[in-house]
């Protein structure tokens, strides 16, 4: 269901059609929580799960509360505002990983919070290439400000210094959040490890953006990287994040 939201936000002109989905949802949440699951493949799927691995209800609801308020098709006001909307989302759906691995380790939730904020803002900076094209810009109004960037700047794909030092700013919090995740490692359980596999993803990001020298509509941030799927193997081999 996740993954149907920016899908959602794109294809649905009527805001009140996209709420109306989300409204489904939180229906179905409190509904498998009373074991009576609507009669629909996803929904018993997550009744199962939550039945199994005892996942906690607020989590679910705050993914989709936050992505409710999302509907609302703007820029983030701060940087702030879009660390808590990762943390609503992103965090929570790691804290639902880290049930489903049978964890309950405070070390393990305050990395996990670290990285659903660095997971966020990476998302947000990797589609903005994509959310330009189509004349939308999210990303945190204060830092543009602070930089005299404009949305007209995002949206021509401007390439100039000050675009660059807006990006900069940005990816280095996400770098933050990284850098916090990991001073928690030595007391993280290793069996946390298969929750955090995504930091390669987010670090092989920030690495290449850093090499575009923080230009965000550089043609190779568009390529995958062909190595990822061997450093994700390494990575959980090793059982680190």
């Amino acid at each position: 269901m996740w993954s149907w939201h920016r899908q959602v936000k794109d294809s649905v002109s009527q805001k009140t059609i996209g709420l109306m989905r989300m409204q489904f949802w939180k229906t179905a949440i409190e509904e498998i929580y009373r074991d009576e699951p609507p009669n629909q493949p996803v929904t018993t799927e997550l009744w199962r799960a939550v039945r199994k691995h005892y996942l906690t209800k607020r989590w679910l609801l705050k993914i989709i509360t936050e992505r409710e308020k999302d509907m609302d098709d703007r820029a983030y006001r701060n940087l702030q505002e879009l660390e808590t909307y990762s943390e609503n989302t992103q965090s929570s759906l790691i804290y639902l990983l880290l049930e489903c691995l049978g964890l309950k380790n405070v070390h393990a939730d305050h990395a996990a919070s670290h990285i659903g904020k660095a997971h966020g803002i990476v998302t947000c900076l990797r589609a903005t290439p994509y959310h330009s094209s189509r004349r939308k810009v999210y990303l945190p109004m204060d830092i543009c400000m602070l930089h005299g960037a404009s949305q007209e700047d995002f949206i021509r794909r401007s390439r100039e210094q000050n675009i660059r030092d807006v990006v900069y700013d940005i990816a280095s919090q996400a770098h933050v959040h990284l850098q916090h995740a990991r001073s928690f490692s030595h007391s993280v359980p290793a069996a946390a490890a298969p929750a955090f596999l995504h930091t390669v993803v987010l670090e092989d990001y920030l690495q290449r953006v850093r090499r575009a020298d923080f230009d965000v509509f550089h043609p190779s941030l568009q390529n995958r990287n062909p190595l990822l799927p061997i450093q994700l193997y390494l990575r959980s081999w090793k059982k680190t994040y």
